[in-house]
């Protein structure tokens, strides 16, 4: 398994953001992983995970007024579809 999706944090990142019609920030992000675990997220622990991302290549980020945004980029995809492969094969067994 690719190491930067060893986190099902940072997994679910990806989902989110391949999900979106647009660009989500941060914040948006937080909120519906907050949702989906329904437990609170540490903001330190949260946004470092999408720093590591987005140090990688695989999420990018830009700054909209004074909210950062952020996109899957085409490695952050090329992966999430072999992680969605993987596991497909794995539950077909």
């Amino acid at each position: 398994m690719p190491k930067w999706l060893q986190s099902g944090r940072r997994r679910d990142i990806c989902i989110l953001l391949a999900a979106a019609d647009d660009e989500l920030t941060g914040q948006q992000l937080k909120t519906r992983l907050e949702s989906r675990y329904d437990t609170r997220i540490d903001p330190k622990s949260f946004y470092g995970a999408l720093e590591t991302m987005v140090d990688n290549g695989f999420v990018s980020q830009r700054t909209d007024g004074i909210a950062d945004k952020y996109s899957l980029t085409d490695a952050g995809e090329r992966r999430l579809r072999e992680q969605f492969e993987w596991m497909c094969d794995v539950l077909d067994e």
